[in-house]
């Protein structure tokens, strides 16, 4: 999973300047670097929320032209030893920052990670597993695409440790495949739920729709075959034009709006009709098996990111702070051996924390609890009262006691909802 993108608009919060705290005089190294951020500041959260791990690999096949992702092509010989070792010792120098905690869960995401060989992934769950203590029941996740599906190597993948694979199929049809610049077709993604059936117990389909001329029969055909398959889990996006994407550059002739909608009132109502809860505005999950790692960010959890351009929120007693690495996987392996890997790094401030839990929270079709933005915003919810009041009286939200939702209305809008929560 790539870390939480904000929703249109709503990006202009993320410019906003945030200061961290003041090195304390005297220590130095990584005690320094921790207890700096133990100081007190502008929050008083009760309880740190679940941490996750994020580890980017940032290289694939070919770069899709609707792709936003921080992926490279590989060229030559994929640097895979280099980069293996630039993450142990970047993890090494975040430890400090979550002594103590447990990881929840763990997603290794891309590009596409499974052109890392077997020995390679092994290494990685090693150095990991060495470094930081797991949950019991820790939710591993890898990405993998159809193209660079090898049987034996899944099978190493799950004696590694991987107990989940996210499938990116995105289609079972041929011609949209080509479309959307993928390197497999339709047989190959076929083949690829199938070895995943065979080594995996818990997995989930990528599929998107709205495609490049892509008709309501043909969305449908494309969904039949995934239910076919009964996966534990289905994420079904509607294609969108990223900005900086080729698609983005020469657009491609997309349904249009009416077209659109009705594709996505056929996928939600079948899905629904199959079992599938949908949970998240573009996750579908049969009973049980919901995305613990994606659920962590849409509840606003906390995540530790390794990796080229990987992202972190972090929360102590009195502030949540937010770090990006480095891009680019050759500046990224030669800041990690500088000893700088984190590019960017602020502290929120107070008056982002709303719109910041309101921005994932507000994906969450069954919502949360009014104490949930407590626990994990440090303030108390009259500080959002004025847009929660708005967007009741506009039907997009629901509220009592128990719980703060979007309603399908709001669902629909979701963007339009999201900004409410964003102060001038």
């Amino acid at each position: 999973m790539i870390p939480i993108k904000l929703v249109g608009a709503v990006a202009k919060s993320a410019a906003r300047p945030g200061a961290s705290p003041a090195p304390q005089e005297g220590i130095s190294g990584a005690a320094g670097a921790a207890l700096k951020y133990l100081q007190p500041g502008a929050l008083n959260l009760t309880a740190l929320p679940p941490l996750s791990l994020y580890i980017h690999f940032p290289w694939c096949v070919k770069k899709c032209p609707y792709c936003d992702f921080n992926s490279h092509e590989v060229r030559g010989d994929l640097p895979e030893a280099e980069y293996l070792a630039a993450l142990r010792l970047d993890l090494e120098m975040a430890l400090p920052l979550i002594w103590g905690r447990k990881i929840h869960t763990i997603f290794i995401g891309g590009g596409t990670p499974s052109l890392m060989s077997a020995a390679g992934l092994d290494r990685l769950m090693s150095d990991v597993r060495t470094l930081l203590p797991l949950e019991p029941d820790c939710e591993i996740t890898m990405e993998a695409n159809p193209g660079t599906f090898e049987a034996e190597k899944f099978k190493s993948y799950r004696a590694s440790g991987i107990n989940r694979l996210s499938i990116g199929i995105q289609s079972f049809n041929g011609r949209h495949l080509q479309a959307l610049g993928r390197i497999h077709d339709d047989n190959e993604a076929r083949r690829a739920v199938d070895i995943a059936h065979a080594n995996f117990d818990n997995f989930n389909l990528d599929l998107m729709y709205a495609l490049p001329t892509q008709t309501l029969a043909e969305a449908q055909q494309d969904l039949e075959t995934a239910l076919s398959f009964a996966p534990p889990h289905l994420s079904l996006y509607h294609l969108t034009l990223e900005p900086n994407t080729l698609f983005a550059k020469y657009p491609p002739v997309l349904p249009d709006d009416d077209a659109s909608a009705d594709i996505a009132d056929m996928v939600a109502a079948r899905a629904a009709q199959a079992g599938y809860g949908r949970y998240e505005v573009s996750a579908y999950a049969q009973p049980g098996r919901q995305a613990k790692h994606n659920r962590n960010y849409w509840e606003f959890g906390d995540y530790l990111g390794i990796g080229a351009g990987a992202h972190s929120k972090i929360s102590f007693p009195h502030r949540v702070l937010r770090q990006a690495r480095y891009k680019q996987p050759r500046a990224y392996m030669d800041a990690v051996l500088a000893g700088v890997p984190v590019q960017e790094e602020r502290e929120l401030a107070r008056e982002e924390m709303g719109f910041e839990f309101m921005l994932n929270t507000l994906r969450l079709t069954q919502g949360f609890s009014p104490n949930l933005f407590a626990e994990r915003t440090g303030l108390a919810l009259n500080a959002i009262e004025q847009p929660l009041n708005a967007a009741e009286a506009k039907g997009l939200l629901y509220r009592d006691h128990q719980v703060i939702r979007p309603t399908e209305r709001g669902l629909c809008f979701l963007n339009d909802l999201q900004q409410m929560f964003l102060e001038d």
